[in-house]
């Protein structure tokens, strides 16, 4: 559901201070922060486990997590402004471009080197499908030069088929598309 008076508005950060999104809002608690809710989730809903038992799994899992949040996101996340043909910045497209391909580079080493957690979905994947969904999306847009490594590819084929991943999948392409067919 669309944040009450849109994202960053004065009505929304007056029931989330911080503004983040996505923010989870439950009786008289309000979490922001993907990976906040992630483990409130986990330890509320201890069922369907989002962190493996295993210490070192588990420290995998979370590396994952940070990785997408504080390295792969924000840089695709800094295309944003220029979706506007208007606001386009040829420079830092392409620079922004050179720094995704690294992350992207970065990501399947780290996937090579965590063989283990593959099989599994957990705390540290949920990110990657919107963002990969974005960067799908922007790629032709702004004439990203974008290579997926084999590694992504197949991580990203994987996760794709996790049930609740590709219905949410199913309802945000949709809504992307429309949101590019009005602002691109």
């Amino acid at each position: 559901m669309p944040p009450p008076g849109g994202y960053g508005s004065t009505e929304y950060r007056m029931v989330v201070a911080s503004s983040n999104l996505p923010a989870l809002i439950e009786d008289d608690i309000t979490i922001a922060d993907s990976e906040a809710i992630a483990e409130y989730l986990n330890e509320k809903y201890p069922s369907d486990p989002m962190l493996p038992d295993d210490l070192v799994l588990r420290a995998k899992m979370r590396e994952r997590s940070r990785f997408h949040d504080t390295r792969l996101e924000p840089e695709v996340r800094a295309l944003f402004p220029h979706i506007r043909p208007d606001l386009r910045d040829k420079a830092i497209i392409s620079q922004q471009s050179k720094k995704i391909a690294m992350r992207l580079k970065q990501l399947a080493s780290m996937l090579t080197n965590s063989k283990e957690l593959d099989g599994q979905f957990g705390l540290g994947d949920c990110g990657f499908p919107i963002t990969f969904v974005w960067l799908e999306a922007l790629t032709p847009v702004l004439g990203l030069d974008m290579v997926w490594p084999r590694e992504v590819h197949e991580y990203r084929e994987r996760i794709n088929k996790v049930p609740a991943v590709k219905a949410e999948l199913e309802i945000y392409r949709p809504l992307l598309n429309k949101y590019f067919k009005q602002n691109a």
